[in-house]
């Protein structure tokens, strides 16, 4: 089957889009950021006469500070996030009306997480700004992804940003934090639900040219937070500390969304489908084979680290 055009999978999977969108206004629940920020324990800051930032200050350990900021930033460059759906999705119908709602509830969760983080002097205000102004400034390039491979990523990232919430917050060992990314995360996972239910129903629309899709999101995934300064050795700190790292990736990322996908038993395929569901098959094993070695390398340190405690 040759592969379709964008504007025929947007009118042919609009349908789709108009019956998850109404979906997700039924499921979404109203909530107010206002209400998730402890606001009495705010006080101005040095240029206002009160007390300039110090780490003291902050009731969080240096990862959850990291995982925090990363998790903030993600958020944060919404505009470039819209710009990239909008360019895929377009501005007519359904499709539209998705892009809006979806930018809407993105844009409410960076200012809640930063709010939090401000009043709770969590992180260095400084520090966080100028990281801000340099992730927007450098923006997020998809490289013009076709609109299957934008939902087939979104589908990934929305269930990774979900996780990565979730995790943060228990973390963070405070509650008010775990409270706010847990509303967040539930957030996040209708989003991935929007958007796993566009795959779904494209690969029996056009099977093979959705695999292809899907597998090379897959072989290329990067978090959109990939642009955050720092962001590797940020990234490193959070694997190492089990809040997002190769195993989450693939046992709670990866995997679900291909068995409810029904790729591995997706018939229909042609040669470059079959092609492409090869070449994922490959690169979900690699993956698995380095999220252990990833584990056992993490056990080894942590073991040697105990040990040395206690000889010391």
């Amino acid at each position: 089957m040759a592969a379709l055009e964008s504007t025929q999978l947007l009118t042919e999977l609009e349908p789709v889009v108009e019956e998850n969108l109404n979906r997700h206004m039924a499921m979404a629940d109203e909530w107010m950021p206002h209400e998730y920020v402890p606001w009495s324990l705010g006080r101005d800051f040095a240029d206002l006469g009160g007390d300039p930032w110090e780490v003291a200050q902050s009731q969080l350990s240096p990862i959850a500070r990291t995982a925090l900021e990363v998790n903030l930033l993600t958020e944060d460059n919404l505009p470039s996030y819209h710009r990239e759906i909008d360019r895929a999705f377009g501005r007519d119908s359904a499709w539209g009306t998705w892009v809006n709602r979806w930018t809407a509830e993105e844009g409410r969760h960076a200012f809640c997480i930063r709010d939090y983080l401000l009043v709770t002097r969590g992180v260095d205000p400084v520090e966080l700004e100028r990281a801000r102004m340099e992730t927007m400034e450098t923006g997020y390039e998809a490289m013009d992804k076709s609109l299957l491979n934008v939902c087939a990523y979104v589908s990934f990232q929305e269930l990774a940003t979900r996780v990565s919430h979730r995790n943060t917050g228990r973390y963070t060992e405070e509650p008010i934090a775990d409270k706010l990314l847990a509303r967040v995360a539930k957030d996040e996972n209708l989003h991935m639900i929007f958007y796993r239910n566009i795959v779904t129903a494209a690969l029996e629309l056009s099977p093979s040219q959705t695999m292809r899709a899907i597998t090379e999101e897959v072989v290329g995934f990067e978090m959109p937070g990939s642009v955050i300064p720092g962001f590797s050795r940020k990234a490193v700190q959070m694997a190492k500390a089990g809040i997002y790292d190769l195993r989450i990736h693939h046992d709670d990322i990866v995997a679900p969304l291909l068995r409810q996908w029904g790729v591995w038993e997706l018939e229909g395929l042609d040669a470059d489908g079959e092609a492409a569901r090869d070449e994922l098959a490959a690169a979900v094993a690699a993956l698995d084979s380095e999220a252990t070695r990833f584990v056992e390398r993490r056990d080894e340190a942590a073991a040697k680290k105990a040990a040395r405690q206690a000889s010391g």
